[in-house]
């Protein structure tokens, strides 16, 4: 499991360490992890072009120290200050002794860049003067984030400037090396995209407390899928009832059934329509019809204007976990969902989540983090909440999970209705809400990427790929 703290979490721990330390010991380790990544990115050190771009604080320190011990191994090194007059004093001392030298603007070729700029206390953006740096950065040079990639918020991810069409101002890192913990800057769209390949260097932090953010891996997918054994029948298994689609949007249903099939569901169950029954059962014949027995329930996928409170009621009385979806998250009732003493999923994606919060689309895309938490906490419910990044939040908000997988294909109509179908599912099995979302997500992502293959995506190739990810994940 990856796990990201927050900022003042990350800086308490290293006061705590530093007071233990000898002076400058901690930005040594930093510096000495960055430099041995440095090094294994350069088919060879000895005659590398390197341009450190340094900024005021101790994250140029970083970039300073670990300059000098590229340059002590025969590395042509260059510093590019933001302000000459405020750069490190012992790293540039350092740099200079080990044979690097300081220039004014950044040289037209690089063989690697080490962004040292902002450190993780950055906030509003890059300043002009570090903007102008980072728009002369070499056409090829393998760029290296010290830390976080400058211009991007640690704590939420956010690029300042960053909107639909529009890209922020922040360095784009081919790799990150980041000290101590992650950051959720790094795990959350848009910053996740701009930081590349992150490594994790230890420094020796304790760190207190549950993260801010933790993000699965395959081994820890793994560990939690449910798996059948001699002894199983379709109960055990956990028998899924959807209540989706409706006379215009039968895909849905059809979409969410899928999901759930592939999802390791005993059975589905499908309640509504007729018309939309017989497109269900001319697919997927396996499809059990009518009210019965479950063990989950998903509602809302294609409900289109049957969707609501009505159609939630029925769902929502039982004591079994209820994914809602969709149209089923119209006009919820706060206090019936923190009422129950079943688990309740929503799924929403940030033009739903900020409907129910009462908010802009774009307040909840800039604090992923915060309006997942703040929905789940409104509605005494687990939220799902679906996007560039998707971002799982428990009700009281101490643990929230951010899915690393997934492809920008993967924004594609009925997607949604198939992790709908999957979470459901994975419900029914007796995950935990937490971990059926996050699980959900996880294998969604793998499939999509399975479907994609770097191209356009159907849904129902998102579904079809669903065991070609459970077993990618078994296997490691």
């Amino acid at each position: 499991m990856r796990t990201a703290y927050s900022v003042e979490t990350v800086r308490a721990a290293e006061r705590e360490l530093m007071a233990r330390l000898p002076e400058g010991a901690l930005m040594q380790r930093a510096a000495a992890g960055l430099a041995a990544v440095c090094a294994r990115l350069l088919p060879r050190v000895y005659g590398a072009r390197v341009v450190l771009l340094v900024g005021t604080g101790d994250n140029g320190g970083d970039a300073l120290y670990a300059g000098a011990r590229l340059a002590r191994r025969g590395a042509g090194v260059t510093a590019v200050p933001v302000d000459p007059a405020r750069v490190h004093p012992g790293g540039l001392a350092a740099l200079l002794a080990a044979g690097g030298r300081v220039d004014a603007a950044v040289p037209p070729r690089a063989d690697l860049v080490v962004d040292g700029l902002v450190g993780i206390g950055g906030r509003g953006g890059l300043r002009p003067a570090a903007a102008a740096l980072v728009e002369r950065i070499p056409a090829g040079a393998v760029v290296v984030a010290v830390d976080l990639p400058s211009g991007v918020d640690a704590d939420t991810g956010e690029v300042a400037g960053e909107s639909a069409g529009t890209a922020g101002t922040a360095v784009r890192a081919d790799v990150t090396v980041t000290f101590g913990a992650y950051k959720p800057g790094l795990l959350i769209a848009p910053g996740a995209s701009r930081a590349g390949v992150v490594h994790l260097v230890d420094i020796g932090l304790e760190l207190p407390g549950p993260p801010e953010a933790e993000a699965l891996q395959h081994a820890d997918a793994a560990r939690l899928l449910p798996e059948p054994t001699e002894t199983s029948d379709k109960y055990r298994r956990g028998v899924v009832g959807i209540v989706a689609g409706s006379a215009r949007y039968p895909g849905a249903a059809v979409l969410a059934v899928a999901g759930a099939l592939r999802g390791g569901a005993g059975a589905v169950r499908y309640v509504g329509p007729a018309a939309v029954a017989e497109a269900v059962l001319a697919r997927y014949p396996e499809t059990l019809i009518g009210p019965g027995r479950v063990q989950a329930w998903v509602v809302g996928p294609g409900l289109g204007d049957e969707g609501g409170p009505e159609v939630l009621s029925k769902p929502l009385s039982q004591p079994v976990p209820v994914l809602v979806d969709a149209d089923g998250l119209r006009g919820l009732d706060a206090a019936a969902l923190r009422a129950r003493t079943a688990p309740t999923l929503l799924t929403p994606h940030a033009g739903e989540a900020a409907a129910l919060l009462g908010v802009a689309r774009e307040e909840v895309e800039a604090g992923r983090l915060a309006a997942a938490r703040r929905l789940a906490a409104r509605y005494g419910a687990t939220v799902l909440l679906k996007g560039s990044t998707t971002v799982v939040s428990s009700p009281s908000g101490e643990t929230v999970r951010v899915n690393p997988t997934g492809t920008a294909w993967l924004a594609t109509a009925g997607s949604g209705d198939v992790l709908s179908g999957l979470g459901g599912s994975l419900l029914a099995a007796g995950l935990s809400a937490v971990d059926a979302g996050a699980v959900a997500a996880y294998l969604h992502g793998l499939a999509g990427r399975v479907a994609s293959g770097g191209g356009p995506v159907l849904a129902h190739g998102v579904a079809e790929a669903l065991p070609v990810a459970w077993r990618d994940v078994r296997s490691g």
